[in-house]
């Protein structure tokens, strides 16, 4: 359901999540248990038995993950790589070395407090990948069912960005669009944003898509959020690239910078957000 093409190549990526070493000083695991005078037999089961068993869960896990992807993309290349770490590094590294153009990782669900002391996976790699990056939330739907996508606009070479990839896309028919931009009150029945939406419809439209749009005044982030909810959205789809100006019109505002509203929506969005970067 994310539009991806039949063909391509796919690397899946574990990472065991490793917490740094005792800093010295501290007695390690084996020393604790010899020094209670237990046989030595019993801390080298103990210490390596559980990580050649972590390793063999490992393989089935990818193994299982490879299985399932090439059931829906039997020709699609696949690569599978087990790594030890720190999840969202070791992720955003992989991704960089192999040139990848997307990455799609799960949303943890995280709560606010939890996020704030440890920092959310998903939130990292959405922020620091040099690509494209896929948030992805599990939802309720019908197979075969069309998909709903919002995009938010900005007037950025992101958001065009997002629109470009929408319109790439391989979707189901029937599938519909909402274009989505919060703008300042006094800017919304300019000339040149009603010219804006629609280049960007007809673009849209011509990729056999349906297409509504809401331009509301109020903060981007809270109204993106809010209107892919009450529309039942699967996906919202957003630019991260450099700050801009709606068509360069004279008098207009300096928008925000989508970087700063794609983590404030992955936050709070209850659907899939997918962050698009142009390499």
């Amino acid at each position: 359901r994310a539009g991806l093409p039949r063909e391509a190549d796919a690397l899946i990526v574990q990472v065991e999540e490793r917490w740094l070493s005792a800093p010295s000083g501290y007695k390690t695991v084996e020393e604790v248990v010899v020094s209670t005078n237990l046989s030595a037999a019993k801390p080298a089961r103990e210490l390596v038995e559980p990580q050649a068993e972590a390793d063999g869960e490992s393989r089935t896990s990818l193994e299982r993950a490879s299985q399932r992807i090439g059931a829906h993309f039997p020709e699609w290349k696949m690569e599978t790589l087990s790594l030890k770490g720190s999840p969202a590094r070791e992720i955003i590294h992989s991704a960089k070395e192999w040139n990848a153009d997307l990455v799609v990782v799960g949303s943890h669900g995280c709560t606010e407090s939890k996020r704030f002391m440890l920092g959310s996976v998903s939130h990292k790699i959405a922020n620091e990948a040099a690509c494209s990056v896929r948030v992805v939330r599990g939802q309720a739907w019908k197979k075969g069912s069309p998909s709903r996508l919002l995009i938010g606009l900005d007037g950025t070479k992101g958001a065009a960005a997002a629109v470009e990839e929408v319109a790439g896309r391989m979707w189901i028919m029937g599938s519909e669009v909402r274009l989505v931009v919060g703008r300042d009150a006094s800017e919304n029945n300019s000339k040149w944003l009603v010219e804006y939406v629609e280049n960007i419809r007809k673009i849209l439209e011509h990729a056999e898509l349906a297409v509504t749009e809401l331009v509301e005044a109020g903060d981007p982030k809270q109204i993106i959020s809010a209107s892919a909810e009450e529309w039942g959205a699967d996906c919202i789809f957003l630019g991260a690239n450099d700050a801009g100006k709606f068509n360069d019109a004279k008098n207009s505002y300096e928008n925000h910078l989508l970087g700063s509203v794609s983590t404030a929506v992955v936050a709070r969005a209850h659907c899939t957000v997918e962050i698009v970067r142009k390499k």
